[in-house]
């Protein structure tokens, strides 16, 4: 039931059908309100200096968007880094450190599956999970970090930083729940917008192929993988975060009579342990180096302030 509801509301907000049309227009007077809202928040919102420089990286809609690729490219760019996340999906409350730097300090029902990408592909990083971003940013300035890459983190208008956001394309320009999009961006709020296959690029490889694969996957929108995949005997998607059991896994390499599973890093952390043949889809950002001048010279600046 719930993966059904998932692929209803992604198919809603970004390819709907005539009567998820006439639902979304039906919905515009509440989508109003919540703008109204949203929009009131951020004027009220005051920017604290927590005293580390803070990068966030994210984008206004629901769904995936390629921020974590892309904060994992960034975040290895620079020393003494902490990537701060809010870990949608784990099973875990409260603020968890998931890596100190030099090690991993928790399983991925703790961490989450984004957290523990950050941690295994970013690992002289510290990673931290928590709901109030504030706590873990503080946290990570606690344990020698000097800038944190905030994921997801535009909405959070309290938190003195530089806003970078991924453009993603949709022709529903509509807030929630009409539209697929949290906020707008707002007048008067500084932001970079990042253009994917201009300020950064996508390079996919796959690692382990075997003859016959068979696509797992649980991220969002999942269908935006199709430009990278290569021939597969099928196709499995679950809903976002999922967590996936072993008997589910073999029951699909049984009935698709596959010799591997095909899934991306998002997926393999949460499966590498039961023993199942996995090709892994891995994906590469290269970045312009303009988006490494333009943190760099935020960096500058900030300092140059303090002096």
């Amino acid at each position: 039931m719930k993966k059904s509801l998932v692929f209803w509301v992604e198919r809603y907000l970004y390819k709907p059908s005539f009567s998820q049309v006439f639902l979304s227009l039906f919905l515009l007077p509440l989508s109003w309100i919540y703008c109204v809202i949203v929009w009131i928040k951020y004027t009220k919102a005051v920017p604290k200096d927590y005293g580390i420089d803070v990068v966030s990286v994210g984008n206004l809609s629901v769904g995936g968007s390629g921020k974590t690729p892309l904060t994992t490219a960034l975040a290895l760019h620079y020393e003494n880094v902490g990537i701060v996340l809010r870990g949608y999906g784990r099973r875990s409350k409260g603020l968890h450190v998931v890596s100190d730097g030099s090690e991993i300090l928790c399983d991925v029902e703790v961490s989450g599956d984004e957290a523990m990408i950050y941690a295994q592909k970013v690992p002289r990083s510290i990673v931290i999970v928590c709901e109030k971003r504030e706590e873990g940013i503080l946290k990570a300035k606690e344990m020698g970090a000097t800038l944190v890459f905030l994921d997801d983190g535009y909405s959070k208008h309290h938190i003195k930083k530089l806003d970078i956001l991924i453009d993603v394309e949709s022709k529903n320009s509509f807030c929630l729940p009409s539209g697929p999009y949290r906020e707008k961006s707002w007048s008067g709020k500084k932001v970079t917008v990042l253009q994917d296959g201009v300020d950064f690029k996508r390079a996919v490889h796959v690692e382990n192929p075997t003859s016959k694969m068979a696509l797992v996957t649980a991220i969002a929108r999942a269908q935006r993988l199709d430009a990278y995949l290569p021939e597969v005997t099928s196709k499995h998607y679950f809903e976002d975060h999922h967590f996936f059991t072993k008997e589910e896994l073999e029951w699909i390499l049984y009935l698709d009579s596959a010799d591997s599973l095909l899934v991306t890093f998002k997926d393999y952390v949460k499966m590498k342990d039961f023993g199942i043949t996995i090709s892994l889809l891995d994906l590469k950002i290269d970045v312009d180096e303009k988006v490494f001048g333009l943190i760099d010279n935020y960096i500058k600046e900030n300092h140059a302030k303090k002096d």
